[in-house]
């Protein structure tokens, strides 16, 4: 069982050293300071938060936090080692009508997700 341990975009730079030393696995970057759930978009302040993370460690970074379309999966992968995304999950699975329907919705959500990080890494 790996330790994985959250970092916001307001996590000082001594914190962040502090912090990832203690993480295997991966460092969950949170792309902003809120809630999760699906966003219009991902903060200008993920990447720089990423970086900040990587100049202190060699632990994989991913980031989550708003991650609900192909255009945000492929700004993150772009940038990140990985791509966490929950919320848009749930809301696919409760927004249809069915449980065959939701799990349709998944189905799809996952290929264009996938697609996005295929595109990011490109």
């Amino acid at each position: 069982i790996n330790s994985i341990f959250v970092v916001a975009p307001s996590t000082t730079d001594a914190r962040l050293e502090k912090v990832t030393a203690h993480c295997s696995g991966f460092v969950y970057a949170a792309s902003l300071m809120g809630v999760t759930g699906a966003r219009t978009g991902i903060s200008a302040g993920a990447k720089d938060l990423v970086d900040r993370i990587k100049k202190v460690s060699d632990t994989p970074v991913a980031v989550g936090l708003g991650v609900s379309t192909r255009e945000h999966a492929k700004e993150v992968a772009s940038f990140a080692d990985g791509v966490i995304v929950g919320s848009a999950f749930i809301n696919a699975l409760t927004n249809a009508d069915s449980l065959d329907s939701g799990i349709k919705a998944v189905r799809t959500l996952v290929e264009q997700l996938a697609l996005g990080v295929r595109e990011g890494r490109g």
